[in-house]
């Protein structure tokens, strides 16, 4: 039987100072889950000098992203089912767990362990928060809100790194695993009870137990060969074929289930949604080559421009800013606009333009030039975030924002994953390609021809410049439906579909 649960009072019954408090609670979560992805990197290699084992190291970022991505679905699903307060704060206790555990490990493999368990918790929390956002607006005034989680990915990547190597040479990088022990319980503290005035939309259904282990397996499988593909292993090895292989298998079974089980982990309207469907692609195209872009972006810096590795990190700060004041143009357009694709569409063609200049004056370009065009690449895609995400959110019933909600993202990070590895092949494949080194230490070292690097950098470049190309593509697909005023509305309108 279909029990709702369903509160009477609708979202626009929450105060100021209500959205305000869980607002905070929520960001404070988030730049949990943000911070921890960025701080890590520039401590590693004190890390591995004190644990005593450098060719593990590696491990330690992998074991969290297979966790944090494969869970974030099951996340979704959860909140559907149980109510987002307690799928949240159990995030964040799993979450505090697993970084305590991190910073009493003695060993790299404890340390691996440990953010794996981090990495379970952590996966949830940015797909909640967006969850628990559509809880407490109207679609229509959601875009404007988006931006605040924007905010925390623009601060969480400046910080990160800065706060990384600092604690682990002045302090012990621990430190970094502890610091997560009050931010946690603060976020705890201040979402328990502000996220027991939210509306209630939950179905008390049961989770599909073997979907979700087929779903998990599968995307692990997917992100190992992603992750050693080109790095430990070629790309057309054995074990890197098999991996994919394997994948490919359980996705088979995994879409098997999905349309024999009574109550499937990611509904089929869901997935059959066009709305949906357009909008995660063109988001998954967009964020992946964006992402792909600033992983790869210092490597340019270091061996074209000549940057030292120390400020080959400030170069991206055009590239994150940009991001950030897009994001808040296109969001506070939504609540004015009918036909808010206009905002994103513009905005993407803007970055096509820009890409397309990176391309082909690659190499040319000073430093100050190319950081302009970088800003204008940045605010051109930033547009595209606020309204992907409210689109998708439109488009489903309430009971199902969560599943929806964490299912866009799950299949964006996968597409991040995915278009990373297709700019590292063109990197380090055309290094290999040229005879002069395969490793990414080697390209730093700056034991590498700059012509060669800008030769495989303009190829990078046109293909950032077809990932934003791809993203307009769906994104002009995508169905603009009407923003509902009220999310009870909206609730109603779609159930009764």
């Amino acid at each position: 039987m279909d029990k709702r649960v369903e509160t009477e009072a609708p979202a626009a019954a929450l105060s100021h100072a209500d959205i305000r408090s869980i607002l905070i609670g929520i960001m404070l979560a988030m730049f949990l889950a943000a911070l921890d992805q960025t701080i890590v990197a520039t401590a590693m290699p004190t890390i591995g000098r004190e644990l005593g084992d450098v060719t593990h190291l590696p491990w330690v970022v992998t074991s969290y992203l297979l966790a944090s991505t494969a869970v974030t679905p099951l996340y979704g699903k959860l909140a559907d089912i149980h109510g987002r307060r307690v799928t949240l704060l159990g995030g964040i206790v799993i979450f505090i767990v697993g970084s305590v555990a991190c910073a009493l490990s003695s060993s790299i493999w404890l340390l691996v362990v440990s953010r794996f368990i981090q990495g379970l918790g952590g996966g949830g929390l940015i797909a909640l928060a967006q969850t628990i956002i559509g809880d407490m607006v109207p679609p229509k005034e959601r875009g404007k809100y988006q931006v605040y989680i924007a905010s925390v990915f623009f601060s969480s990547s400046l910080l990160g790194p800065v706060l990384g190597g600092v604690i682990s040479e002045a302090l012990h990088w621990s430190v970094i695993f502890w610091i997560n022990l009050p931010l946690g319980l603060a976020a705890y503290w201040m979402t328990d009870k502000a996220l027991r005035r939210l509306p209630r939309h939950e179905r008390p259904h049961q989770l599909d137990v073997l979907g979700a282990l087929l779903m998990t397996s599968a995307t692990m499988t997917l992100l190992l060969a992603l992750s050693w593909g080109g790095v430990l292993y070629p790309w057309f090895s054995l074990q890197i074929l098999g991996l994919v292989l394997l994948s490919l298998g359980l996705w088979l079974c995994f879409a098997w289930r999905l349309r024999v089980a009574a109550e499937p982990l990611i509904p089929l309207a869901i997935l059959a949604n066009p709305v949906v469907r357009d909008g995660t692609i063109a988001a998954g195209f967009g964020m992946g080559t964006f992402i792909g872009l600033t992983i790869y972006l210092p490597l340019y810096f270091e061996t074209v421009a000549g940057l030292s590795a120390a400020h080959s990190g400030l170069g991206l700060i055009p590239l994150t800013c940009g991001t950030v004041i897009g994001a808040t143009a296109s969001g506070r357009a939504m609540t004015k606009l009918t036909h808010y694709k206009r905002v994103p569409l513009a905005g993407l063609v803007v970055a096509l333009i820009g890409t397309a200049a990176l391309a082909i004056f690659s190499g040319r370009l000073p430093l100050v030039p190319f950081g302009a065009v970088l800003a204008v690449i940045s605010l051109g895609f930033g547009t595209l975030l606020p309204v992907a995400t409210v689109a998708i959110q439109n488009a489903v019933a309430m009971h199902q924002l969560g599943t929806a909600t964490a299912t866009a993202n799950f299949f964006r990070q996968i597409g991040g994953a995915l278009i990373v590895a297709v700019f590292g092949a063109i990197v380090l494949g055309g290094m290999g390609a040229s005879g002069a080194g395969l490793s990414a230490e080697t390209l730093k070292a700056g034991a590498v021809d700059r012509e060669i690097m800008v030769r495989l950098f303009t190829y990078v470049f046109a293909a950032t410049f077809v990932g934003f190309a791809l993203s307009l593509l769906f994104l002009a697909r995508m169905k603009e439906l009407p923003l509902r005023g009220a999310a009870k509305e909206t609730a109603k309108e779609l159930t009764a579909e």
